[in-house]
């Protein structure tokens, strides 16, 4: 029986609105016509048969040049109208005395023309409703909220019409075509196709099920395979849709095996309807370099290690968020240099769980001074290094060693190798539900998950939460064809967010997501669900948090508080989440919607980085003059040459970035007082930066979270050593560095401090270390070395900045030897140790900071170089407090 969409006949004799054009596409087979009755018009989709695939269907080839004609410009490579309700189709187009169709193709034969759209199967005369589009459009998409209202039949079968190649095209009065294009579907989609119920691989005792949401797709299948790679399918099983949601059961057997989806899709990027082979959005497990998807059951008691699901009762005691110290912390970084890990165990899960490398003893180290979480760079399926370890190509480090500091040498040979060798940060995510396969000992099977719980379990012991790096608000890659390639192949134009030509955003770099869409918002939450529940895990730092909604992210700290160990062997109420909170591109100024920005998110409890206080120790930013100097780094006070003007602005400088230095440390409330340096009373909200940008933003204490340094840019040494005046020695250099943690570990709110900056941590002055390898990225956790000058950093992120970089790389005076590093790190416990003596240096609301935090030398008698900072406690201090320090008394 053959699917149909159905259009009552009596529809198309008395609605001018609709009408039926019979003349169909010479590539459509006659059996695949639309058919007459007496009473409907029969639209005749494609069934589960695999008959029906001898349609012109195309797989993993290049699209054909596409012949446009004088309309190129509006044609349907272009996406400008948007069908955002089942009968509302927004256009920006002014339609005087022409007229409106929209157009439907089966077997995506439209094609423009200046006679309008030829090759369609249904033609709708639209009608524009004058009053314009109505507000919970508006609301869900405001940047199209000038658009004009196009109206469509109520009677319509959108839900089958939004499987075809779809376009619409405006006429004017004497029928000549003046415009055409395709349409945007997530709005629509949204309406008909929103969906709870499951989705993924579930487990019974006798059966698998899968379920996939593909409201588009025309067929899907399944391809079920026994082997990791390589081989025949066991079987190739067809979906059955209900509603947009494509599901097949299948035997016990299948749990072990691989499968992969095969959906036949319109796609707009190629104008075809493609064969798009694709993993699971929902895979828990995956082959070597996510090739297929592993039927895996999570709950197996064979994955869990031994006392796993007892390990939410062994979690370190956290009473507050308020007590949350962070450690930022890279897979690879922790002990691929590192020779008292095992071989095998380098770079990997598995290097966490021995008890005495250097490595986790440094991490001991940490704990019992006080930090509490550690965050781990992403940890999901991301693109850009081999899951197999004999694919990856090396450099021999004893070559390297032999190199002078300031060499281009080191650089070459590592960026030679650097697209095929065992690093990258990992934000390219592929798939975001399942652990990376190279930080595994086998990447193929279930290894990968049990050597991930062990790994957060390890962590467990030594006292430490983890945090996980997640990556939602960009895919790595899209279209019908490229390998690493999911979302955008099972439902086309829906995940990734697309401009007012329907092309796909970059502002993140690549491939924005669209979390303003229901069920991008579903997976993103279902997706930290999973690796709360499955891998029990303490925290969440979102990357770009502000191209995020702050709907999404108020509903994913809803769903994880609610989580309860009875339950759900995790308690969510202990689970922290926060993230990059800029506002910028297409999102900026709440340009689709309202989105966890800074200035958005306060007030929800959720953590925002703190840049103010970052650019204030340091000086300018990270994309401003390089020799821009801050508080910490000798501005002022030790001049570089930069030019910062006058004395006078240099002193006015150096006072306005200790307000915003201080205002951090209050937690960067926006209702803190303060009297700057001005001698006025200003609340933080009230303190400015970056032109007319308020320096405070928090309403409480845990959504600040404060730092100097983070993966990104330069290492908080190295920021200090190219800021800093040449003469200087590397002496002061260290204390600057003891100055910088020590601020930030002192800070109300939460301290966030990146690896190795307790060891004077150098990448030989690389900006952006991202993909420069092991060689740049090392640490050394044996003391021995802090990985300055190990050659110029690699040419395409730092040639700019080679000049200032090369003389410092080569004088000898710059590099700190191990009693600058045991000092460091020595300081860095202390102060740790100071912030966990007593709860005052972790006040957990607004309005004990501010009954209780005062600063000193402020006004107009400052004395520069000086930050005073006091904090009350109940004994004979102001009266009405409450005594937070027990009082000790000496016999």
């Amino acid at each position: 029986m053959v699917d149909v969409l159905r259009v009552p006949f009596p529809v198309l004799q008395s609605s001018p609105s609709l009408s039926f054009k019979p003349r169909l596409c010479p590539l459509i087979p006659p059996s695949r016509r639309l058919h007459l009755k007496s009473n409907s018009l029969l639209f005749p989709l494609f069934s589960s048969s695999p008959s029906f695939f001898k349609l012109p269907l195309r797989c993993s080839s290049p699209s054909m040049p596409l012949q446009l004609s004088s309309l190129s410009q509006d044609s349907l490579l272009y996406s400008r109208a948007y069908w955002v309700t089942k009968t509302i189709i927004a256009w920006n187009v002014d339609v005087v005395e022409g007229s409106c169709y929209l157009y439907a193709s089966k077997v995506a034969a439209l094609s423009v023309t200046d006679n309008g759209i030829q090759g369609h199967d249904l033609e709708i005369k639209l009608e524009e409703d004058r009053s314009g589009l109505p507000p919970n459009v508006i609301e869900k998409f405001p940047h199209i909220r000038d658009y004009r209202a196009f109206k469509l039949p109520p009677v319509l079968d959108a839900k089958n019409l939004v499987k075809c190649q779809l376009a619409v095209a405006e006429f004017n009065s004497q029928g000549k075509c003046r415009n055409a294009t395709g349409l945007q579907l997530p709005g629509v989609l949204d309406e008909l196709f929103s969906y709870d119920g499951p989705l993924g691989a579930f487990y019974s005792a006798e059966a698998v099920s899968l379920c996939l949401w593909a409201p588009t797709a025309q067929a899907v299948y399944a391809h079920i395979y026994k082997d990791p790679v390589g081989g025949s399918p066991l079987e190739i099983i067809p979906l059955e849709e209900t509603n947009g949601v494509w599901s097949t059961k299948g035997p016990k057997s299948w749990e072990g095996c691989y499968y992969m989806y095969e959906v036949s899709v319109y796609h707009p990027s190629t104008l075809h309807i493609e064969k798009c082979y694709a993993n699971d959005p929902y895979a828990r497990g995956l082959s070597a370099d996510g090739k297929r998807t592993l039927f895996v059951n999570l709950h197996a008691d064979d994955l869990k290690p031994e006392g796993w699901d007892e390990l939410a009762d062994m979690k370190p005691d956290i009473l507050s968020f308020s007590d949350i110290s962070i450690y930022e912390l890279h897979i690879r970084d922790f002990s691929a240099n590192d020779d008292t890990v095992n071989a095998d165990f380098r770079g990997g899960y598995m290097a966490f769980t021995l008890k005495d490398s250097a490595g986790v003893l440094h991490l001991k180290k940490l704990s019992k001074a006080g930090i509490t979480h550690v965050h781990l760079l992403p940890t999901f399926q991301f693109a850009a290094v081999d899951d197999e370890k004999e694919n990856w190509k090396y450099v021999d480090s004893k070559i390297l060693e032999k190199l002078p500091p300031d060499s281009a040498e080191q650089q070459e040979k590592i960026t030679a190798i650097q697209d095929d060798d065992a690093y990258n940060w990992g934000y390219n995510p592929v798939l975001w539900g399942v652990p990376k396969g190279s930080y595994s000992s086998d990447p193929n099977g279930p290894c990968r998950i049990v050597e991930f719980r062990k790994m957060i379990q390890a962590l467990t012991h030594i006292g430490l939460r983890v945090v996980l790096d997640v990556v939602y608000n960009h895919l790595h890659a899209n279209g019908p064809f490229d390998k690493d390639s999911v979302l955008d192949k099972i439902v086309p134009g829906y995940y990734l967010r697309r401009n007012t030509d329907g092309f796909i955003e970059n502002s993140t770099c690549v491939n924005n997501t669209a979390s303003e869409h229901y069920m991008v918002e579903r997976l993103i939450i279902d997706d930290l669900l999973s690796w709360a529940i499955n891998y029990k895990v303490d925290g969440f730092r979102f990357d770009l948090m502000g191209h995020i909604m702050k709907r999404t992210m108020v509903k994913a700290k809803d769903a994880l508080c609610s989580l309860t160990k009875e339950r759900d062997g995790v308690d969510g109420s202990r689970i922290y989440i926060y993230g990059e909170g800029w506002d910028f591109g297409e999102v900026a100024k709440n340009g689709r919607g309202i989105n966890a920005a800074q200035f958005n998110i306060c007030g929800t409890g959720i953590g925002s980085f703190n840049d103010r206080i970052r650019d204030a120790m340091l000086g300018g930013s990270p994309f401003g003059p390089p020799l821009q100097q801050g508080f910490v780094t000798g501005l002022l006070l030790e001049p570089n040459g930069h030019d910062h003007g006058t004395k006078d602005v240099e002193k006015a400088m150096l006072a306005s970035a200790k307000d915003h230095i201080q205002v951090g440390l209050a937690a960067n409330l926006r209702g803190f007082v303060l009297t700057d340096f001005e001698g006025k009373e200003r609340k933080g909200s009230e303190v400015l930066c970056y032109g007319e940008t308020p320096v405070g933003y928090a309403f409480c204490p845990t959504e600040t979270v404060n730092y100097v340094s983070a993966h990104d840019n330069e290492t908080l040494f190295d920021i200090i050593s190219l800021k800093t005046p040449v003469g200087i020695s590397v002496e002061d250099r260290c204390r600057m560095n003891h100055f910088a943690t020590s601020i930030i570990a002192l800070t109300q709110g939460i301290p966030f401090f990146h690896a190795g900056d307790e060891m004077l941590r150098s990448k030989s002055l690389d900006r952006d270390s991202y993909n420069s390898g092991d060689w740049f990225n090392r640490l050394d956790f044996t003391y021995n070395s802090n990985n300055w000058g190990v050659g110029l950093p690699p040419k395409q992120k730092n040639e700019n900045s080679w000049p200032l970089i090369q003389p410092r790389l080569a004088d000898p005076s710059f590099k700190p030897q191990r009693s600058h590093i045991l000092a460091a790190v020595e300081n860095f416990t202390d102060v740790l140790c100071i912030r966990y003596s007593s709860p005052l240096f972790r006040l957990r609301t607004a309005n004990a900071i501010q009954e209780r935090v005062q600063f000193h030398n402020t006004g107009p008698s400052w004395v520069p170089g000086f930050i005073v900072m006091s904090i009350e406690d109940g004994n004979e201090g102001i009266p009405g407090l409450s005594q937070l320090d027990p009082i000790g008394i000496i016999q």
